[in-house]
């Protein structure tokens, strides 16, 4: 399908990166094993920094609550290096969606990206419409479980492009209030927002907000449940 966004009142694309400006085989077999073969290396290198003693500390308390619960996450019976490093694999494991785990992932595949091991993976029709959407008028940002370092390394190059990056700081993804959230942030009304994403759950969220809504069917992608209007490229965007 094509959709002409002036028509339709659209003045910002809201955009998810896997499976939608990204190739899911990129982050899973590329991007999630760079981090998981460094992950303890990481940790062991920065034990002793403020910012890695608070994030090792958040984690913990997530492992409590994940051992309230009766998930059974891996022993961690004494705060060392080890025992968090395990506990953030049974995270990837899992995909979950943890803040912590995704900031180190992010510093880690900064430091692949700053030395050419990383580099970012694009479906060919992201940067062009990037371009055309931005030379009409219309403002792009990013949403996405990742964290917003990971985002812009991952747009390192379009950096000019992307008006706003959003990570789950703003909430979660499937949860409509995150939406509210993006849209007060960037002082525009939700019904002149599209956002696109690979996701039914959260194009349902977003929709409950206000938004207007696209299906993005990408190669690799999952099937979406629900009813939604789907483009198969951002060439069918046009401005």
């Amino acid at each position: 399908m094509s959709v002409d966004l002036r028509e339709q009142g659209v003045d910002l694309v809201l955009l998810d990166i896997e499976g939608t400006t990204t190739p899911i085989a990129y982050v899973y077999d590329v991007l999630f094993p760079y981090a998981r073969a460094r992950l303890a290396g990481y940790l062991r290198t920065h034990a002793g920094d403020e910012r890695v003693r608070d994030l090792l500390a958040t984690l913990r308390v997530e492992w409590q609550d994940d051992a309230r619960r009766g998930e059974q996450p891996p022993d961690w019976a004494h705060a060392d290096v080890p025992a968090a490093a395990r506990y953030f694999e049974w995270l990837m494991d899992r995909d979950r969606k943890s803040p912590a785990l995704k900031r180190v992932q992010g510093e880690i595949w900064e430091g692949g990206f700053r030395d050419g091991t990383l580099r970012s993976d694009l479906f060919p029709d992201v940067v062009p419409a990037f371009a055309r959407w931005t030379a009409a008028g219309i403002a792009v940002a990013i949403y996405s479980s990742g964290s917003v370092l990971a985002q812009r390394l991952i747009f390192s190059g379009q950096l000019d492009s992307v008006a706003a990056f959003f990570d789950t700081g703003v909430g979660p993804k499937r949860s409509a209030d995150s939406y509210r959230r993006i849209a007060r942030e960037l002082a525009r009304e939700p019904k002149r927002m599209l956002f696109v994403s690979d996701v039914g759950e959260e194009l349902d969220a977003a929709r409950a907000a206000g938004f207007q809504v696209l299906l993005a069917i990408r190669p690799g992608n999952r099937p979406a449940t629900g009813e939604y209007d789907a483009i198969r490229s951002f060439d069918e965007l046009l401005a």
